[in-house]
C-alpha cells in the first residue's frame, strides 16, 4: 500500500500572495472598480432602457397636477407595478418643496396627509421596480422623496418629487 502525502504552501508563501492581491486592488483606478456605477448616461440607458429627463419647477405652479396624481395613488400603484417598459421618465424636481426647503406647501401637504398609506406603498414599489429604482437613482434621487407618479401617455411616466437635483 503507498501513502500520499500532501504538504500544504508555507505560510509565508500566502502571505505574500495575499499582500500581492490587496496591492494590486487598491492600486487599480476607482473607475475601473465602478464599471457599472450609474455615471455615465449609457449606462444608465442600458439598465433603465428609456430616457430619463429632469426639470425643476415651482410646488405651487404644479400644485394642481401634483394634487391630482396623489389622488391617482391607488391606481397608480399597479401600474408601477406591472410596468417593465417605459419610453420616458420625466422627473419633475419641485425644489422649493425640499425637505430643506420646509416641505411640501400647504395645498399639497394636506393631500399627501389625506393619501399618506397609498403614498408610501406607491414609494415601495418604485424600490421594487428596476426600472423606475435605476431612474430615480440615475439622478440620485430617493424614493422617500417622490410625491406622486403620472402616467401621461402609454409609454410614458411623470415622477414628481419634494426635493433638489444632486447636480
Amino acid at each position: 500500500m503507498s501513502t500520499t502525502t500532501t504538504t500544504l504552501p508555507d505560510a509565508r508563501w500566502l502571505h505574500a500572495i495575499a499582500a500581492t492581491a490587496f496591492l494590486a486592488v487598491s492600486l487599480l483606478p476607482h473607475a475601473a472598480l465602478n464599471a457599472q456605477g450609474l455615471e455615465s448616461p449609457e449606462t444608465v440607458n442600458r439598465i433603465i432602457g428609456s430616457e430619463v429627463r429632469q426639470e425643476e419647477a415651482k410646488a405651487n405652479a404644479e400644485a394642481g397636477n401634483v394634487n391630482t396624481a396623489i389622488e391617482r395613488t391607488r391606481e397608480n400603484i399597479g401600474t408601477v407595478r406591472k410596468t417593465s417598459k417605459l419610453d420616458k421618465v420625466d422627473i419633475v424636481f419641485l425644489t422649493d418643496a425640499a425637505r430643506s426647503a420646509g416641505g411640501p406647501p400647504p395645498v399639497i401637504e394636506s393631500k399627501l396627509k389625506q393619501h399618506q398609506d397609498d403614498i408610501a406603498e406607491l414609494r415601495k414599489e418604485i424600490e421594487a421596480n428596476a426600472l423606475l429604482f435605476n431612474a430615480i437613482e440615475s439622478r440620485r434621487l430617493l424614493a422617500e422623496d417622490v410625491l406622486a407618479v403620472e402616467f401621461d401617455d402609454p409609454g410614458k411616466i411623470i415622477i414628481y418629487a419634494a426635493a433638489k437635483p444632486s447636480n
